[in-house]
């Protein structure tokens, strides 16, 4: 068996720091990746080494493959995470990391490819017995093929990109009056975002929850369903708040759907960390996609089921057993994410500047991955994410009362942030009882409300 001794961190940010931490509570050591405008970063500071790896631009930096190939071999690293996002579905990447002799710490190269297409993901998970939601049974190559299988599954219809992902690629058509139009900008912007026209077509669910279910497989044949993340809080298809578990599920269809996910993985001999993710609505499931990577969201089941998930991803690449069965994967109490971005609360535009002030909050059954301080400049470059709030308590109603206090305790100046929004949004009423879907919060931004909590909340 492999013995990882060092690991390259090909990321940067909250998921590289989170990354540095498993690795040193493991005896790891790291190396830390940069580009020109990170170099005072957490990350940078915190790592064993690191190494410059290009200017700002993440084409010339973080999506640099041979640079970060180059640095990899010259501080004899022996194994690359990806973290999420940049490299990490990268199916060329992971092979070439496997090809220079190191450890590819994700999902094999050959999975990656076999589910990052949504077309043939979704082919897979037909075999393997997961339900899917009724759609075309391939590439839907043009505006006749596009209508006779709109007639067939029925309007609404929704038309995604193949190659898509992160809420981009897909629009919704509600009647063949819409449908050459909507066909057209599609392919144009699945060819200009993706580098791939390929289109397909499923029914379009009105009032769907987003429901996920983590997984996690060794290369002994083992895996584990880790219970599931509600994520349907979402603005533009990009999630703001996620939670673990789903409160609205019964427990029977929560083990009927682990029992059907773990199926599913065995079929597939999924190794590493991966997520499938689902539509739920009256009551059934629809397989949507899998990620072939860690989540954004991971924390919240990390805090339930109190498990370290990417120090289980360092062990399973180093061709460990997993150190959890299905029978001892149990849920404990309830936990809530939230994404705080530098952006403008109103208008989402997206805030980068120097932090004059950085106090998290803190306390029993709080949490804050960050990679921020006080007097860092967030540079205009990236991703505006700047750090995850994670709260735990035992029950939802008590979980929501603590983030509420740790939302209010959290205090970032010198820039904007989406803080004032998730305050609101936990005061609202409709989230507090659970009525909303993937379209409310588009829906409630776009009207005057008034956030008054729900009466008569027990907090036990």
């Amino acid at each position: 068996m492999p013995k990882i001794k060092k690991v390259l961190i090909a990321n940067r940010g909250e998921i590289a720091l989170r990354i540095i931490r498993a690795c040193r509570d493991m005896g790891i050591r790291t190396v830390a990746v940069y580009s020109t405008a990170d170099k005072n970063a957490m990350h940078v500071q915190l790592a064993d080494e690191s190494v410059c790896i290009g200017p700002a631009p993440a084409r010339d930096s973080y999506l640099n493959e041979s640079a970060i190939l180059t640095a990899a071999l010259l501080t004899n690293s022996d194994a690359i995470h990806p973290g999420y996002g940049f490299l990490s579905e990268r199916a060329d990447f992971a092979q070439k990391v496997e090809q220079h002799g190191m450890i590819w710490i994700g999902p094999s190269p050959d999975m990656i490819t076999k589910m990052g297409d949504k077309v043939n993901a979704k082919q897979t998970a037909i075999k393997c017995g997961l339900p899917v939601v009724p759609g075309s049974d391939g590439a839907v190559k043009s505006i006749e093929d596009a209508l006779k299988w709109a007639d067939k599954i029925g309007y609404p219809v929704m038309l995604k990109a193949a190659a898509g992902g992160g809420g981009r690629g897909m629009r919704a058509i509600m009647n063949a009056d819409e449908m050459a139009d909507a066909f057209n900008i599609t392919k144009q912007e699945a060819k200009s975002g993706f580098g791939d026209d390929t289109l397909y077509m499923e029914k379009l669910l009105l009032h769907p929850r987003h429901i996920e279910f983590q997984v996690l497989g060794d290369k002994h044949g083992n895996v584990v369903i880790f219970g599931e993340r509600d994520c349907s809080l979402q603005r533009k298809n990009q999630k703001v708040m996620e939670e673990c578990p789903a409160a609205v599920l019964t427990q029977k269809q929560r083990d009927d759907m682990i029992e059907i996910c773990k199926s599913a993985a065995k079929k597939m001999g999924y190794t590493n960390a991966g997520t499938f993710e689902f539509m739920f609505e009256d009551g059934k499931f629809y397989f949507l996609e899998m990620n072939t990577r860690l989540q954004v969201e991971h924390p919240v089941t990390e805090m339930v089921y109190g498990i370290d998930l990417v120090r289980e991803q360092i062990r399973v690449a180093a061709g460990e057993k997993l150190g959890y069965t299905q029978s001892n994967v149990i849920p404990h109490g309830h936990a809530i994410e939230f994404r705080i971005n530098a952006e403008d609360p109103e208008t989402f535009i997206p805030c980068p500047g120097t932090i004059s002030l950085y106090a998290p909050s803190g306390g029993l059954g709080v949490r804050v991955d960050s990679a921020v301080y006080t007097g860092y400049t967030i540079p205009p470059t990236y991703d505006s994410m700047i750090a995850k709030l994670i709260v735990h308590a035992q029950s939802r109603p008590a979980c929501i009362m603590r983030a509420s206090r740790a939302l209010d305790e959290f205090v970032i100046e010198g820039i904007k942030t989406t803080i004032p929004l998730q305050q609101r949004l936990l005061n609202n009423s409709d989230v507090r009882q659970l009525k909303f879907d993937n379209h409310w919060l588009e829906k409630y931004l776009a009207q005057k409300h008034d956030d008054t909590p729900a009466a008569e909340e027990s907090n036990e």
